[in-house]
């Protein structure tokens, strides 16, 4: 493969590492002394033209089925090429919600961070070698830790970036080791040669030593229970916007990450989690996982007064739904994770862009600040109605289609023992659970009154236009699932 390819393969990277460099330019060197709001718009135009072109890219180059450069270094294929596209609209969309936010002078600085996580998020995706998925995500990571520090006139930004920072630094060092035993065990950086050298090898505590790093150090990224400290002081510190990102893009990228190394690094060592039919492997470590997340998440969630917060443990909740997809470890299972996951970043992203607008007009994010929202702006409450619904799993959101597909995925994985019946019935009730706290915003929003002194919430025309996209998404995917679920 010479120098032309890799350059084709990689195109669509570097139109956005391109785009970085041209939005710090203007940024820094033309629009100076324009006003925060001026600076804002002219960079999400700039950084939406840059993933327009690397959509475009994407379309455009013509290669075969399947391209492979250096052993797994860069896998190109109609999905990974669908799941760019993706990130890349949630980047979009990300820039469109930051316009309403102000919270920084760091303009060109900020909208390159999203940029080059974005970068990192396209790689990630595509890599099939343990060297360039840790190389991806620590790309990712940095810009993420940056992310959640750029509020700087907020005290509680520089402590949730900190302690993002830290638990980021341990569990990478979790995960490289893992992958450095991993390596050493079978001679091989390369996924799916990894797993066959694993196949029939049996458990021996080297093995188990391996996965359970490697399990740290990829729950971390997904938010997952015990590793899920960092996630709402980052959440709650973080601006909106910011937050926005890491709930929504990151989310995608890691979880099929994390479904590619189970499933393909250690096909040979899975065992079972299915009832009466346990079997020693990664499942019943990543069942374990599940189950905690969704009851700590859900039950944490009730008692939160700050939305961001809520939607933290939420998501950590969600996290736990989401593993299900990967226990099932079949063909639809995987199609039926990525599609809760990428409809579950639509929705939690549209959240964000509603408390950004909100956070931005009252000045904090308690439920008391969303109080009246539906007579002080119509348009704003009804995309949260939208998006709260769909994350509490209501018929015919995008978020009940996704819960379905992963819960039928899970109970027909081994049928003979009931598959993962014990841990459905757990998520189900756990979703029961989350209808209570999701009416408590909306009780906020549409039926308590504000305060007579409450000021109006406006929000600037892009945020909105983007909120409404984001709503009638969610509406249409569940209405209409085979529009996504036929590219994956």
């Amino acid at each position: 493969m010479n120098y032309l390819q890799v350059l084709q393969l990689a195109a669509p990277e570097t139109a956005l590492a391109v785009t970085v460099l041209v939005v710090l330019t203007v940024d820094l060197i033309a629009l100076r002394g324009e006003s925060i709001g001026q600076r804002f718009h002219a960079g999400m135009l700039a950084s939406i033209v840059g993933c327009l072109m690397a959509a475009i890219l994407i379309f455009a180059r013509q290669l075969g089925p399947v391209a492979n450069l250096m052993n797994g270094m860069l896998v190109v294929d109609p999905r990974t090429d669908f799941l760019k596209v993706v990130l890349l609209g949630l980047a979009m969309f990300t820039a469109m919600i930051s316009v309403a936010g102000k919270f920084t002078e760091h303009v060109g600085e900020y909208f390159s961070l999203v940029l080059l996580g974005t970068i990192g998020l396209m790689f990630l995706v595509s890599a099939e070698d343990l060297l360039m998925i840790f190389i991806s995500l620590e790309l990712l990571s940095l810009s993420l830790y940056i992310l959640t520090a750029f509020n700087k006139r907020n005290a509680r930004s520089s402590e949730a970036a900190l302690k993002y920072f830290l638990f980021g630094g341990m569990s990478a060092a979790f995960l490289l080791f893992g992958f450095s035993l991993l390596y050493g065990l079978t001679g091989s950086t390369n996924l799916p040669q990894i797993g066959a050298s694993l196949v029939g090898r049996g458990l021996d505590p080297l093995l188990m030593v391996a996965m359970v790093m490697t399990v740290i150090g990829l729950g971390f990224k997904v938010a997952a229970v015990p590793f899920h400290l960092w996630a709402p002081d980052a959440y709650e510190g973080a601006p909106a916007p910011s937050a926005a990102f890491i709930a929504s893009g990151s989310k995608v990228a890691s979880f099929y990450i994390l479904a590619k190394i189970m499933t393909f690094g250690f096909a040979g060592a899975a065992g079972s989690a299915v009832w009466q039919g346990y079997a020693s492997g990664w499942t019943p470590v990543i069942a374990t996982v599940a189950a905690l997340s969704m009851v700590l998440g859900n039950l944490t969630a009730i008692v939160q007064s700050s939305v961001k917060r809520l939607l933290a443990y939420s998501a950590i909740a969600h996290a736990g739904y989401m593993l299900l997809g990967v226990l099932a470890n079949t063909p639809s299972s995987h199609s039926a994770l990525m599609f809760y996951v990428i409809t579950y970043a639509l929705t939690v992203l549209g959240a964000f862009g509603v408390v950004t607008v909100v956070e931005a007009a009252t000045g904090g994010d308690a439920l008391v600040n969303f109080a009246g929202l539906s007579r002080r702006a119509p348009v704003l409450s009804l995309c949260l109605l939208v998006f709260l619904l769909s994350l509490a799993g209501i018929p015919p959101l995008a978020g009940f289609i996704g819960k379905f597909f992963v819960f039928s995925a899970g109970v027909g994985a081994d049928a003979s023992h009931l598959g993962l019946l014990w841990l459905v019935i757990l998520a189900i009730a756990m979703s029961a659970v989350s209808f209570y706290y999701y009416l408590q915003v909306l009780k906020q929003a549409y039926v308590l009154d504000a305060d007579e002194n409450a000021p109006a919430i406006k929000a600037p025309f892009i945020t909105l236009l983007a909120l409404v996209l984001l709503a009638i998404l969610v509406i249409l995917l569940g209405c209409a699932p085979g529009l996504l679920l036929q590219h994956l």
